[in-house]
């Protein structure tokens, strides 16, 4: 599925993208950028355990926290229960 406002899309991604990175360096995890939409945050380098994060939406999954919505609510359960 296509997204409505492409234009605007292509717009802010980027901006989005550097401002969840430059946010979970701030916290001390480790972050890849898998493609121009996704982002990986490694939050126990034991187990591996991985975070998705899509900036643009705001969508995060994985298997140590609550799957949501929002930079703000995933940078404060990572602050909250992992570190």
């Amino acid at each position: 599925m296509t997204r409505l406002n492409q234009e605007r899309q292509n717009k802010l991604e980027p901006l989005r993208m550097q401002k969840a990175i430059k946010e979970f360096e701030k916290l001390g995890f480790k972050t890849q950028q898998v493609s121009d939409t996704e982002l990986h945050i490694t939050i126990d380098a034991i187990s591996d355990s991985i975070v998705k994060y899509f900036p643009y939406s705001g969508w995060a999954t994985g298997r140590d926290i609550k799957d949501g919505r929002g930079l703000k609510k995933l940078l404060r359960q990572l602050d909250t229960n992992c570190c």
